[in-house]
């Protein structure tokens, strides 16, 4: 909201893992009036309960919601690409898994391409290289650490 000026109509897009802040994300989008595509690596996707929550929310606020396996698509139009860690806590023990689930699923400038010309960039920390690319994380379009600015005042 800060960067754009406000949030609806805004294209957000999740290329990830199907974990708890995508969660957030998918019961917030719609109530503030953003689309949302999301690509998760089959195995991984959002919980299903959560789903049929968030499509409900997409039919009752008039927004767009893509579920798909493939990052190229969910990114097609994108306002805001947006990723997080793909081992949380606790799943260290399946990082073999996860590392080679995700292949593809690293967000590059390759990525941002089919995005919107406005895109940006977020990522709720800490990092790792094979989530975001350098280019991408380090580039004019990463608001990551304005984000982790803003989760500052809200701690």
């Amino acid at each position: 909201q800060e960067h754009y000026g406000g949030l609806n109509e805004l294209t957000i897009t999740w290329i990830g893992d199907g974990n708890n802040v995508l969660h957030s994300i998918m019961m917030s989008a719609a109530k503030l009036g953003m689309h949302l595509r999301i690509a998760t690596p089959k195995g991984f996707e959002p919980d299903l309960r959560i789903t049929k929550i968030t499509e409900q929310y997409s039919k009752e606020y008039g927004t767009k919601l893509l579920l798909t396996t493939d990052p190229l698509e969910a990114a097609d139009g994108a306002n805001v690409l947006v990723t997080d860690t793909w081992i949380s806590m606790g799943q260290e023990e399946e990082k073999k898994e996860r590392l080679e689930a995700f292949q593809g699923y690293q967000i590059t400038l390759q990525t941002a391409k089919s995005a919107a010309s406005n895109w940006t960039f977020l990522h709720c920390l800490p990092r790792k290289p094979e989530e975001v690319d350098d280019e991408v994380f380090y580039s004019p379009q990463s608001l990551v650490f304005k984000e982790a600015e803003n989760r500052k005042w809200t701690i």
